[in-house]
């Protein structure tokens, strides 16, 4: 009896995450990923964080300029996620070599002359409290940049990371699911306030929004959304009622097949009263500011969270079946395609079609009657 009840407790229950079922997802889209906030990589540290299907290697100097190098040190191949730093000289642990800030080998464990063995140096990107790296899939060097949000750069933010099974364009493409504002996040309405706005690596929207609160009521909400690749959105909530401006910078990173990390960063400000002299106002405003800070940073990550268990678990539908009300995702998509190898996902889609009809023919085969 001990025994039968055992094995009845393991067994699996539940959706199997995306990157379990090995779901139809995407190929790893190309441009810049973020795989740090700036406060996590203080000068002296070195920080290992997964990209792609591979580590990268991340150490600040003591000037404060960040470098991104692939992990196996060129000598015997150890990984630098396990080394130092000497000064601004990452130092491999096995045999101490040691590496400048341009990559260059300038010295050995053993004083003999330091050998032509570079590291591979990834190129690196520092903006808006975040850390981002550059892949590309046919090589190439970055040809664009997430530009500083005045919004949030050099201000205190709080911010989260996550990590579940999903792609990345689907958290970007969120921004265009107009219907899902409704039925998963409780929006009373939600609409365009105009065309959204594509350009080559960049685009934009705006909202407007009808919210619900216990004892406030219904109100109106203004959101203007920025997006840059695939990479990282930027989002303003304005709440004109209360005088609220939320800001929020979400950045997924493709870590594994169907696997993402997410970090979230935000930022709060509240319109100083007209009632009040100048003084006062900043002074009442610093301290409403604080108090709604936590608050409102815990209701930001719970909306975000609620699409959670969809990325969790749900495979990339292409072509998807739209309806009235979804919103533009099919121009989305559209845009979207440059991101990635000239295959494409429709082509990543077919092949994986062809490859559970494959795996199915020989059931209907040898099924009874067949």
């Amino acid at each position: 009896m001990g025994l039968s009840r055992k094995y009845a407790n393991t067994i699996t229950q539940g959706p199997t995450p995306a990157d379990v079922a090995r779901a139809p997802g995407l190929p790893y889209p190309s441009g810049w990923s973020a795989l740090a906030f700036s406060d996590e990589l203080r000068p002296g540290t070195v920080l290992t964080r997964p990209l792609l299907g591979e580590d990268v290697v991340l150490y600040r100097l003591r000037t404060g300029g960040v470098r991104a190098v692939r992990p196996y040190c060129p000598h015997l191949g150890a990984h630098l996620g396990l080394a130092g730093l000497d000064g601004d000289d990452l130092v491999c642990p096995f045999h101490s070599f040691a590496f400048g800030p341009d990559g260059s080998c300038v010295r050995t464990g053993y004083g003999t002359p330091p050998p032509k063995a570079p590291l591979d140096a990834i190129p690196v990107h520092e903006v808006n409290g975040a850390v981002f790296v550059w892949r590309h899939h046919d090589g190439r060097e970055p040809d664009w940049r997430i530009p500083a949000w005045r919004a949030i750069a050099g201000l205190p933010t709080r911010h989260v990371t996550w990590e579940m099974a999903g792609n990345v364009q689907e958290v970007i493409e969120n921004s265009v699911d107009i219907g899902h504002f409704a039925t998963l996040h409780g929006w009373v309405r939600a609409e365009l306030g105009a065309p959204i706005a594509y350009e080559e690596t960049n685009f934009h929207v705006s909202m407007r929004v009808r919210e619900s609160a216990p004892l406030i009521g219904e109100f109106d909400v203004e959101v203007e959304v920025d997006g840059y690749g695939l990479a990282c959105l930027q989002a303003e909530i304005h709440t004109p009622r209360f005088g609220l401006r939320m800001y929020t910078q979400v950045m997924p990173t493709a870590i594994a097949p169907n696997r993402m990390q997410l970090r979230q960063a935000n930022r709060v400000t509240v319109t100083e009263p007209s009632w009040s002299t100048p003084g006062l106002a900043r002074t009442v405003t610093r301290a409403v500011t604080r108090a709604l800070e936590w608050p409102l940073f815990r209701s930001s990550c719970a909306f975000t969270a609620a699409d959670f268990p969809i990325w969790h678990h749900k495979r990339y539908q292409q072509p998807p079946r739209l309806g009235p009300g979804d919103g533009p995702i099919g121009a989305f998509r559209h845009w979207a395609r440059k991101f990635y190898p000239a295959e494409g996902v429709e082509s990543r889609s077919a092949a994986h079609a062809d490859r559970s009809l494959e795996r199915a023919a020989p059931e209907r085969v040898n099924s009874p009657g067949g």
